[in-house]
């Protein structure tokens, strides 16, 4: 209300000073003052424009597709890393239990040596970088990506250190068993977050995920 007995001498003054005066710099609010005192159409175009954007940052909804594919997103790099759950799974039946239903899906994406390369491909070109699916989308299917990513690194260090027993095989155990129960976790909260149209960001590969969807 105190805005528009100053709008009023903005709007008609026609004289040779400029627009700055006192008021403007002790508003609370200058971006409202910029809006009020801009013509209508471009008043409803900016509105729009902020609308626009407060949408396409919203990442705390999302429709039931959305939903959907990005829980399915994270069974990939569950599937591309199972091979570290080799000691969890056989010693822990509840492990077992959560694991046996995946058996079939698992079989058929360990079925062929490159089958892991071609889901990461099409997630990147055609989930992450097309602009047609939703940021709530090409950002869980990014955090999907780039946790796959990082088994490079326990893979690299089994392939260099492959103990056959001792310390060194106990230490091997406990990192594999590590990644495993990792990958389980980030199976379990970053599906049933999208399910639930919740935004789950995972610890490590969140920021990096945030930094390659725009």
């Amino acid at each position: 209300m105190a805005s528009s007995t100053f709008l009023c001498p903005v709007a008609f003054n026609f004289s040779q000073k400029p627009l700055q005066s006192t008021f403007l710099h002790s508003s609370p609010n200058p971006s409202l003052l910029t809006l009020n005192i801009l013509p209508k159409k471009l008043r409803k175009s900016h509105q729009l424009r902020s609308l626009i954007v407060a949408k396409s940052n919203g990442s705390d909804s999302a429709d039931v597709p959305d939903r959907l594919i990005s829980a399915l997103c994270y069974f990939y790099p569950f599937f591309d890393g199972i091979q570290y759950g080799k000691y969890v799974i056989t010693q822990f039946y509840p492990v077992q239990a959560i694991v046996q239903p995946l058996v079939p899906a698992i079989q058929v994406f360990k079925s062929f040596p490159f089958n892991g390369f071609l889901v990461f491909m099409t997630l990147y070109f055609v989930v992450v970088r097309n602009p047609n699916f939703s940021r709530y989308v090409r950002f869980n299917t990014m955090q999907a990506i780039v946790l796959d990513v990082l088994l490079i690194f326990p893979d690299l260090l089994e392939r260099g250190f492959n103990p056959r027993g001792g310390l060194g095989l106990d230490l091997m155990m406990s990192l594999d068993s590590t990644v495993f129960l990792f990958l389980l976790v980030c199976l379990v909260y970053g599906s049933s977050s999208c399910l639930l149209g919740q935004l789950p960001r995972l610890p490590i590969v969140a920021e990096a995920a945030d930094r390659q969807v725009l």
